[in-house]
């Protein structure tokens, strides 16, 4: 998406949220989600769960539920290397996490059909969902308002439909599929790959759905690049001390080959090549901090690249 060298000074100010300016536009249907994202140690787990209670506050009830968007928190007894935090939710109801045991493969087909199962739910109840994660794959799995099928993808049509102007792309979708979200009509990139599976569908009959969110309202938690560095490196500090070595310990005595635990990648990657003596305690913190740091700014290059695609994201502070 470009900006490989991305830094906090290229964001734009903050923005203050009104919750209650948020809320009437859920209540009047002009939005159908709220999203909080951002990179890893931003703070965007607190404040979805503080924006939770504060609607709950103002429906004397509770109401607002968390749907999580996080790749790897979705699987079972990896907390420590997750970063689950479930304290953190406070009495927040949440959803996706802990969901597939450890070891197993969970893709982005199969969170798209978790996400809409879990957003239907929370609306059925009358609930007010909040998406809250950093993954960008997984956030648009969420937002993009048509079901994917496992299509591989059509490198040569993309190439084709990315010569063509937005606006005759986005008429020819309006006609194959006239109820396409608002959200995949403001990103030429979303409007190809929605085109690609129209053209698939088209061909190949699945099953469409209509449950899954159209307007979005996007929330980025902001932090300093310089901040950033320091809670991550806490954080990693905090985590190893908490037994996050054992818990790596404790998977692979369970079964879990190494090979499956070092697909999870970052913390699960190097530690347990710490703990198959692969590497010294010193050199796994050190690589895994810069991995975890690298990470981070791969994140923010995405959720940049989704504004490029027309995605507005009111950035704020924690």
């Amino acid at each position: 998406m470009g900006y490989n060298n991305i830094d906090m000074a290229q964001l734009p100010e903050p923005e203050r949220i009104d919750t209650g300016a948020v809320l009437d536009m859920y209540d009047r249907g002009e939005i159908d989600l709220i999203c909080v994202l951002g990179p890893t140690a931003s703070g965007k787990t607190r404040y979805a769960v503080a924006m939770a209670k504060e609607i709950d506050r103002m429906r004397g009830r509770r109401c607002a539920e968390i749907l999580s968007a996080d790749s790897r928190q979705v699987y079972r007894g990896m907390d420590i290397g997750t970063g689950k935090d479930l304290s953190e939710y406070d009495g927040v109801p949440y959803h996706l996490i802990d969901i597939v045991p450890a070891g197993s493969r969970y893709n982005i087909y199969d969170y798209q059909q978790s996400f809409e199962a879990a957003f239907s739910e929370v609306k059925s109840r009358g609930g007010v969902p909040i998406l809250c994660g950093g993954s960008g794959l997984y956030i648009e799995a969420a937002t993009c308002g048509y079901r994917l099928p496992h299509l591989e993808p059509d490198m040569e049509l993309r190439r084709r439909l990315e010569e063509e102007d937005a606006a005759v792309l986005r008429e020819r979708l309006l006609a194959l599929r006239p109820d396409t979200s608002e959200g995949v009509m403001q990103s030429k990139r979303r409007i190809i790959r929605a085109l690609e599976v129209a053209y698939y569908e088209n061909e190949h009959p699945v099953e469409r759905t209509s449950s899954l969110p159209k307007k979005v309202y996007y929330i980025g938690t902001l932090v300093s690049r310089e901040e950033r560095i320091a809670r991550i490196d806490k954080r990693l500090d905090a985590r190893l001390e908490e037994g996050m070595v054992e818990e790596v310990r404790s998977l692979l005595a369970s079964g879990i080959r190494a090979e499956d635990l070092v697909y999870y990648g970052l913390e699960y990657r190097y530690v347990t090549q710490y703990v198959l003596g692969l590497i010294p305690f010193g050199q796994m913190r050190t690589q895994l901090a810069n991995a975890i740091h690298q990470f981070a700014k791969r994140q923010m290059t995405w959720f940049r690249g989704m504004e490029r695609d027309g995605i507005t994201i009111h950035w704020t502070t924690v």
